[in-house]
């Protein structure tokens, strides 16, 4: 039992800092040729900080825990909103400036309703995995048209001050691209087998240990890189991180995961976790949106209600957890 704790730590301590390493040497590659650092900021950057979750439950359908696999993608989805935007929110208002983030928050939330209408049933199939990377390869191209038609947007203008403060050369960043994906693939076997061990020592299920210790340390990522954005005034990536990363956990995670190995859906998520995460989403479009001309602006009274709702959540699955135990 206790190696399954060491796996744990040590691996998300791993995933993190290979993820960094990973997108860092990913943005600065492709900078080398010549991709637009909007495009950077949106696909780059914000996709790729969704590694973690895509490796660790990747790694968990494969290996028969879609638990862990669907726990991490939703549970990744209800910390990045709740948990980093709060935390962020709290630190500096965030205000959104970028027309691209404005025109993606709505796609979020229709992405969010074709999850659930997908998982209605109870069960994903390869159909459903194969739709769900279909819409997502469709956002991607338009995404890239998007960026490459629009090179002034705000958020572009941000990623290329931050690009030029990493300046270094191709091999140095094709060597850490290279050891960061190495290292992801270690860390995401060891953390899900640390987890699998958790579970069944204390008799939960996948699901709630992909909700929480999964969730919350493949996310650690984007609470990092958002808190630093914010912090430099860079608003923007902070909150173009969480979209990209809840667009690629939703579709594409998820997705590979069931063309992986088709899985069933536990009731529960559909009458507790799919809930919480859309009524997130609706909150961060109503916020974060910005009607009748005015620009999106999440502030401290709004961050805090949205690292109280990640607190009541939490204490749900605690309780669930705490249940199972007794």
């Amino acid at each position: 039992m206790m190696w399954s704790y060491v796996a744990v730590v040590f691996g998300l301590a791993l995933l993190v800092w290979s993820a960094d390493r990973f997108v860092e040497g990913a943005a600065a590659t492709a900078r080398h040729f010549g991709v637009p650092p909007l495009l950077i900021g949106m696909v780059i950057v914000g996709f790729g900080t969704s590694a973690p979750e895509m490796m660790v439950s990747a790694l968990a359908a494969s290996q028969g825990n879609p638990g862990i696999a669907l726990g991490n993608a939703f549970g990744s989805n209800i910390s990045n909103i709740a948990l980093i935007l709060g935390v962020t929110a709290l630190i500096s208002p965030i205000a959104v400036h970028s027309g691209v983030l404005r025109r993606e928050l709505p796609i979020l939330t229709a992405v969010t309703v074709l999850a659930a209408v997908l998982l209605f049933d109870g069960a994903l199939s390869r159909v459903d995995a194969w739709i769900m990377l279909g819409v997502f390869a469709g956002l991607m191209a338009w995404t890239i048209r998007q960026g490459l038609a629009r090179r002034s947007d705000s958020l572009g203008a941000e990623m290329e001050r931050e690009l030029e403060t990493r300046e270094q050369p191709l091999a140095r960043s094709v060597f850490r691209l290279l050891l960061g994906l190495v290292l992801l693939i270690v860390s995401s076997r060891l953390l899900v087998w640390g987890a699998v061990g958790i579970a069944r020592h204390f008799g939960v299920g996948d699901l709630i240990i992909g909700l929480t210790v999964v969730a919350i340390g493949t996310s650690l990522p984007e609470l990092a890189s958002s808190v630093m954005a914010t912090r430099k005034g860079e608003h923007d990536i902070a909150l173009g991180n969480v979209i990209g990363s809840n667009l690629f956990n939703t579709l594409a995670v998820v997705g590979i995961a069931a063309a992986i190995h088709p899985m069933a859906v536990a009731p529960e998520v559909m009458t507790r976790d799919v809930p919480v995460m859309g009524a997130l989403t609706v909150s961060l479009f109503i916020i974060g949106y910005g009607f009748r001309g005015r620009a999106g602006r999440i502030n401290r009274w709004e961050g805090g209600l949205l690292l109280a709702s990640f607190a009541g959540y939490t204490g749900w699955l605690v309780r669930e957890v705490l249940r199972n135990v007794q």
